[in-house]
């Protein structure tokens, strides 16, 4: 018999040391009360160990697959855990002791059936160039899905009855693996561009991967002398078009066209008659793919944990696209435009490289202002959890109260999760900023190395306490857009002018309208230079994502502003 003993770090959600213990038909004890599952390699699985995240998943329905249905709201029970080096014929077990989202126990499960699915998330080993040995999802170019990222095995659905009141064992083997992807098929109007980065493969100690989508305009074959301003659009990870373009015009239901309406844009094939259309500008519009082990997006920055990706796309990848396609590679002619991570990346990029780039169209963007990272504020809470006697004016603060922070409301106001509640979701798809998600990238981002070679958290995930030397990091290594322009405008602000546009619901459901208006704050105080650009939050009660004008509108107004600042002749 073989014990195994998997020890976690002590800031781990988890928080409990995973036991293997080898039997002699290859199962694993269970050793918790009430139900327990096993979750097992099949012995004729491969030769190779694994090491990664299994994930229980449970629901009342299958429709559709179960590890399909893991999400931020109305997500099914799902519990992980770590494994090591686990072994074809071994388990892990997960039982009561295990945490889990949105219910914290297997022992809270109300008795009934549950179609039960588990997923291994399978884990890379990286020697990166600082030294450090970690192991992280390595994106297969899904974008870090890790129900649908190609290698990562699963079980196929069980039908169960459960109930908390009664012990018992539960195996689930690992026989199914998700298969790779089909590598899109290019057509005249989009091309699909993959390349090894150097700077990237030194840094992960692995080939490591760029990309790109270019959506071409009307007649680019048929003109091969004409050279075309370039839209650089930031956002996730997505081998679609930009701007959603498709030539087919798919069926839209009432409450998709409903909710696409309110917020301002068009369908991808209304994009499509536009672009194609005589008179729409001639442009080039380029995605941006640059997925990383944290998440589906590095944010385009240099990261102490994710590496050069900022230096990649400025110095690997624009220069391979501006050489591939016929871009009028001038500053005047480059713009940027993202939403939410877009929106932080484009203005990140803009403000980063005042001259190289011709303006940034910022709409609904991530944290631009670390004071209101959602409604924390990094510097002075010493809780992201609750408020903690916060000034509600000038003589009082709140003494016995401690309101809950929230990350996510309804476009009506309806609070919807708190900072805890997701915080718990992240520390249950994945431990040491591996979730997948983006509190946990934005930490993997903007913070720090830890000791152990994995990104230092901001804020404990059980209890909510803020370090407040990764807070003073992520400012001072100027992460904090705001805080890094006001401190830079002197030398920075006379190639911004007229360049900073913002657009932002009033009621984002992620409450990004709180950072953009302090933003706006310090922009419109700007002198020698005047900021000169512009900010728009609409009418009452429109949520993350919307815009105040279609895609197309958008573009129309980029081209103008590119032949307003266009040299003489």
């Amino acid at each position: 018999m073989n014990l195994m003993l998997l020890h976690l770090p002590k800031w781990s959600p988890v928080g409990v040391a995973l036991i293997f213990t080898t039997l002699a038909d290859g199962q694993v004890a269970a050793g918790t009360a009430g139900p327990a599952f096993e979750v097992s390699l099949p012995a004729s699985a491969q030769q190779q160990s694994i090491t990664g995240r299994v994930l229980l998943m449970l629901s009342r329905k299958n429709e559709p697959e179960v590890r399909l249905q893991v999400g931020w709201i109305n997500s099914p029970p799902v519990f992980g855990v770590d494994v090591q080096h686990l072994e074809p014929g071994q388990a892990a077990v997960i039982g009561g002791d295990i945490a889990g989202y949105p219910l914290r126990s297997l022992s809270d499960i109300p008795p009934g059936d549950y179609y039960v699915q588990a997923l291994l998330n399978v884990y890379t080993e990286f020697h990166r160039a600082d030294g450090h040995v970690i192991w992280a999802h390595n994106d297969q170019w899904e974008g870090q899905r890790f129900n649908r990222s190609p290698g990562n095995r699963y079980s196929k659905v069980q039908k169960l009855h459960l109930d908390p009141a009664e012990s018992g064992t539960i195996k689930l083997s690992l026989t199914e693996v998700i298969p790779a992807l089909p590598v899109p098929a290019d057509t005249p109007w989009i091309k699909h561009i993959k390349i090894q980065s150097k700077l990237l493969t030194a840094f992960w100690g692995r080939p490591m991967y760029l990309g790109a989508v270019v959506l071409l305009p009307r007649d680019y074959a048929s003109h091969p002398d004409a050279f075309y301003p370039v839209i650089y659009k930031q956002g996730h990870f997505s081998q679609y078009g930009p701007f959603d373009f498709r030539t087919d015009n798919p069926a839209e239901t009432a409450q998709a066209r409903q909710e696409r309406e309110d917020l301002g844009y068009e369908t991808g094939y209304e994009f499509y008659r536009s672009w194609s259309s005589d008179h729409f500008p001639r442009m080039i519009v380029v995605t941006l793919l640059h997925p990383t082990p944290y998440y589906d997006d590095s944010y385009a920055v240099n990261s102490a944990n994710t590496g050069p990706y900022g230096d990649a796309i400025m110095t690997e990848l624009i220069p391979y696209l501006e050489q591939q396609f016929r871009i009028l590679g001038e500053p005047y002619a480059r713009v940027l435009t993202g939403g939410s991570t877009g929106g932080w990346e484009a203005l990140a990029l803009q403000v980063y490289h005042p001259a190289f780039f011709g303006g940034a169209w910022v709409f609904y963007p991530d944290p631009i202002d670390f004071r209101r990272y959602d409604l924390v504020n990094i510097y002075d809470d010493t809780s992201a959890f609750v408020d903690e006697g916060r000034r509600v004016s000038e003589a009082d603060r709140l003494e016995w109260l401690r309101p809950e922070r929230f990350i996510m409301r309804g476009a009506n106001g309806q609070p919807l999760i708190t900072v805890r509640d997701f915080s718990q979701l992240e520390a249950v798809l994945g431990s040491r900023s591996r979730s997948g998600e983006f509190l946990a990238n934005w930490q993997a981002v903007y913070g720090p190395v830890g000791k152990d070679g994995y990104p230092q958290p901001l804020w404990d995930t059980q209890t909510g306490r803020i370090d407040a030397d990764v807070a003073r990091y992520m400012r001072d290594h100027g992460y904090d857009l705001r805080d890094y322009t006001q401190k830079n405008w002197p030398t920075i602000g006379r190639d911004l002018v007229g360049k900073l546009h913002f657009y932002c619901g009033d009621m984002d459901n992620f409450y990004l309208n709180l950072p953009v208006y302090l933003m706006e704050d310090f922009l419109e105080k700007t002198h020698n230079p005047y900021y000169a650009g512009s900010f728009e939050y609409g009418r009452p009660m429109k949520g993350h994502g919307w815009q105040p004008m279609t895609n197309a509108e958008l573009i129309k107004i980029m081209a103008e502003h590119i032949a307003r600042n266009a040299p003489k002749g």
